[in-house]
């Protein structure tokens, strides 16, 4: 039986400045409370003193080395050399232990650690000593946080000693930089780009890293003396072989509860430290268009300032903030051809909102083995700064457009951090402007049209840890707000919440694990905007073959009155996530209702989701293979009128070769089955069985040509089928230059792809609808291609470009004979009659379909939906690290693209159209210098 839940309408009436203001309002109190309450909360009277917590938190369940640090007492001069006297007084850590390839034996070289602090840093001195000398160091100088596909040896700290924290410091031989952070369960965030120092020099005995990490850089407890978890560690790669100080085995849980111990820091306190960061960034514009537009012909300068601002609040809590930021220097997103009614998820890829994002993560989903399946995402930062969403009005209204690129991010500013009782904290809050485009009408006269209005977008996230870290959980709040006025009011929700609480426990020395998480959203605004959410892909509560349903908090009916929404989501997994054989099983849940897209990424809500998988694994190398694995399992999904709407048997096979090759391939099968989402709002139809297959390889990456090639294939019971074959090349010539060239094809053949709906009252079976599918050949073709010159471990260059060429083709014609059922008619061929009509050159411009010949149903015609797409798209990035934390960019992004109605690729129409499309550069000079206080 269905349940049903009501859609709620306010009881009161605000104008939308009014409620825009006490929202603002209402989130600036909730984060002073949530500040006052969790810093009297970390530093109250009845908290368990400092000597007590520390006493757990240096609780191990299995004992691991210990070191101490020793008090610098001369100078260091940091040149990468270690002869300074001061080093010769830290007694130095020798015991490592191969954790690969031979798991448990002794490394076949030898590494020496040195650890020295003052009041201001922590120094680390480290010999790599190899006794095949400078020829057997390899090495790469690659720009920040790259790849580095080298030795290299790597510190990581847990500062709280919580078992929970890690904060990651990588180097290689030619002092290339890595560097990476997780707050309590929080892990791991590589935009995080801490200020220290390195020297690393290769010698006749192996090579040398001599390392400067200023406390002002790290986070820790407060307390006087201090132990922090520790962890060392080693790469050789001409071996492969990974080196630890304090070891596990590769089927048992490591991380922070297993890490070594560093202990006797007596740190003065660091004082509240003050990082500024303002920049200075002048932009051109050099595009071609119409002569007669007034706006975008020509080369358009711009100058901009802004700054952005770190402050220590607390010994725990650090605030970022940002004002008018700019991320002209950030790389274009790939081109991508999207035929579903979802929307594509990019990846962020702008500084402010990379570093600590993993504090505001929340949704967290794993799985040995899933697809079709997402996690509840709270977060997802490109919501803020977004194109405008109101284009389509200032397009449809003027002749000529000058349009904001984003919405302007007025400031932004986040606080993040973890106190000493362990709370971990991230709070977030960004306003957007009000965007205006320009317009000039086909009269002639100038005007304005608002395209995005002023917004406030915030997040709280909060999480505490017990039991040494065993168990986690935390909450999260989101809000968006909206200044609305009568353009967006039947547009854009004038609010958007989202509650949510999660938690994750483990036990058997980490060997076994439960994470459940839930949420509770709600969306209000105007009727037509909440009809619009009722209606969209992610619902479809205008399929007509839903059931009555009956009122209540689960509803999933349509009702075109309703200004508000509310729905919730969950998911649960528990698994054995160590030793050589491991499970899992999961459920993930969105009632029909669920809706959190104004600030976080939802493709679809009303369905419940189970999966299982079982995992076998051999760790102990043979002449056959250095590891391997084996996946079987299966998962379905239901959506909440029972229906089942997918199930799936999948088998997945993985293995490292001897020669350091990587293999997986994999298997899924789902048989026939409803899809009550194929006819776009329709009811229920049953798709045809279907089955996918795909292989992975990637050659040995220690040599100077490595190889990633992926190939899939994919058919199913009616006919049709796909390839997808992409490969990437990537050649190291030099050991500071990469070539990456990276060809991908993608073919496919569907017999049942949505075009379009039409009412039809003679269309029975269907509702008096009648929904027209077609058969479509697809054919898309990329060749990502990048140039990357190091020329020290400050200074880069890198260039992207990716020709994009795709097409496709709509034929036959058709529709479903009864919902329910997988059955169908193509007109022209089972019933009805098809005519088509030329165009100017010739090709089919226009079809005109009778649906039932003689019979009663009217005709109805349709442009001809073919299509080919060209596109072009690059940037060249000069990145200067002129100064510790200072940073010059040059940068250059040019695009083009052009679209007609091919329908198929012709590579000599495919060149010829993407030269003759019009393109648009963009040039940037942009300087910012790091100031510390």
């Amino acid at each position: 039986m269905t349940q049903s839940d009501r859609v709620y309408a306010p009881s009161v009436a605000l104008r939308p400045r009014t409620h825009f203001i006490l929202q603002f309002g209402f989130l600036s109190a909730f984060v002073l409370m949530l500040l006052a309450t969790l810093s009297s909360a970390a530093f109250a009277q009845n908290a368990p003193s400092t000597a007590a917590a520390g006493s757990e938190r240096n609780t191990h369940n299995i004992p691991v080395p210990a070191t101490v640090a020793t008090r610098r007492s001369t100078p260091i001069a940091m040149d990468g050399k270690l002869d300074d006297a001061a080093w010769t007084s830290a007694p130095p850590i020798t015991q490592f232990t191969q954790f690969n390839p031979d798991e448990g034996q002794p490394p076949t070289q030898r590494t020496e650690v040195r650890i020295l602090y003052d009041d201001d840093a922590l120094y680390i001195g480290a010999t790599m000593y190899d006794t095949e000398g400078p020829k057997g160091i390899a090495t790469r100088l690659v720009r920040r946080d790259n790849d580095f596909d080298s030795d290299y040896f790597q510190i990581v700290i847990d500062g709280y000693h919580d078992h929970l924290s890690r904060a990651f410091f990588t180097v290689n031989p030619s002092g290339s930089k890595q560097d990476q952070i997780g707050i309590g369960a929080s892990c791991c965030d590589s935009g995080w780009d801490p200020v220290w120092q390195v020297e690393s020099r290769i010698n006749a005995d192996g090579w040398v890293a001599e390392i400067r990490i200023p406390f002002s850089q790290l986070r820790f407890a407060s307390d006087s003396v201090q132990t922090w978890g520790l962890q060392l560690r080693r790469w050789i790669h001409r071996r492969q072989e990974e080196d630890d100080w304090s070891f596990w085995k590769r089927d048992e849980a490591g991380g922070p509860p297993r890490f070594g111990h560093l202990e006797g820091l007596a740190i003065a306190h660091t004082g509240r430290h003050l990082e500024l960061l303002p920049y200075v960034a002048s932009a051109a514009r050099a595009v071609e268009a119409d002569q007669g537009d007034p706006f975008n012909h020509g080369v358009k300068p711009s100058v901009r300032v802004g700054a952005d601002v770190k402050y220590l609040l607390t010994s725990n809590l650090t605030l970022d903030a940002t004002i008018n930021p700019d991320f002209g220097q950030v790389e274009v997103d790939p081109a991508v051809v999207n035929l579903s009614a979802f929307e594509t998820s990019f990846d962020e890829k702008r500084p402010f909102f990379v570093e600590g994002s993993g504090v505001f993560g929340f949704g967290g989903f794993n799985c040995f083995f899933c697809s079709n399946v997402s996690s509840l995402s709270a977060f997802y930062s490109r919501r803020i700064g977004r194109a405008p969403t109101g284009a389509p009005l200032a397009y449809a209204a003027g002749k000529y457009v000058k349009l904001p690129d984003a919405s302007t991010i007025l400031g932004a500013a986040k606080v993040s951090g973890r106190t000493s009782n362990g709370f971990t904290i991230g709070l977030l809050d960004a306003v957007t402007n009000r965007e205006t485009a320009d317009l000039r009408l086909a009269d002639g006269s100038a005007t304005t049209q608002v395209v995005e209005p002023l917004s406030n977008f915030f997040v709280g996230r909060v999480k505490k840890d017990f039991m040494r870290g065993n168990l986690v959980i935390g909450g999260i709040a989101t809000s968006v707000a909206r200044q609305m006025d009568t353009v967006f009011a039947s547009r854009l929700t004038s609010h958007a919440e989202f509650y949510g609480g999660d938690l994750r426990y483990t036990w058997g020395n980490h060997a076994y694990s439960f994470v459940a998480n839930s949420g509770l959203s709600t969306v209000e605004g105007d009727s037509t905007v909440i009809l619009a959410k009722q209606r969209s892909s992610a619902r479809y509560f205008q399929r007509p073959d839903r059931g009555t349903g009956s009122s209540g908090f689960l509803s999933n009916q349509l009702d075109p009155s309703a200004t508000q929404m509310i729905g919730a989501a969950g998911y649960a997994r528990i698994a054995k996530e160590s030793g050589s054989w491991l499970w899992e099983t999961a459920v993930n849940i969105r009632t029909p209702g669920f809706e959190n897209n104004d600030l976080g990424f939802l493709t679809r809500s009303d369905y419940v989701w189970y999966n299982a998988n079982i995992l076998k694994q051999w760790q102990k190398p043979t002449r056959w293979y250095r590891t391997f694995s084996v996946t079987l399992g299966g998962q379905q999904k239901s959506n909440f009128e029972g229906d089942l709407i997918d199930r799936q048997a999948q088998a997945l096979v993985s293995t490292t070769t001897p020669q350091f090759w990587n293999i997986n391939s994999f298997y899924i099968w789902h048989p026939a089955l409803l899809d009550d989402q194929l006819l776009n709002g329709g009811p229920a139809v049953e798709r045809p069985g279907n089955g996918f297959y795909s292989v992975n390889v990637n050659t040995d990456s220690r040599k100077r040509l490595v190889l990633f090639t992926n190939g899939g294939y994919s058919w199913n019971t009616d006919g049709g089928h796909g390839l997808s074959l992409n490969t990437t090349a990537n050649y190291r010539p030099t050991s500071n230059v990469l070539v990456s060239f990276g060809p991908s094809w993608n073919s496919s053949k569907s017999r049942l792809q949505y075009l379009t709906s039409l009412r039809d009252a003679t269309a029975g079976n269907f509702y008096g609808s009648r929904y027209i599918l077609s058969g479509l050949d697809q054919k898309q073709i990329a060749f990502d291609t990048r140039l990357n010159v190091t020329f020290s471990p400050g200074m880069t260059l890198e260039l992207y470009a990716q020709p994009f060429f795709a097409s496709g083709h709509y034929y036959q014609f058709k529709e479903f004979i009864a919902p329910r059922q997988g059955a169908y008619n193509t007109y022209g061929i089972d019933a009805g009659v098809v005519t088509t009509q030329p165009g100017v050159d010739g090709a089919i411009s226009r079809y005109t379909i009778d649906p039932d010949g003689a019979g009663s149903a009217a005709p109805f015609s349709f442009a001809n939906p073919d299509f080919s797409q060209q596109s072009l798209r690059g940037n060249a990035v000069f990145r200067w690290e002129y100064h510790p934390g200072s940073v010059l960019y040059f940068a250059w992004t040019h695009s083009r693209f052009r679209e007609d109605g091919q329908g198929s690729l012709d590579f000599t129409h495919e060149r010829d159209a993407i030269y003759s499309a019009h393109p648009d550069n963009i040039f940037l000079v942009k300087a910012s210098w790091w100031i510390p206080r």
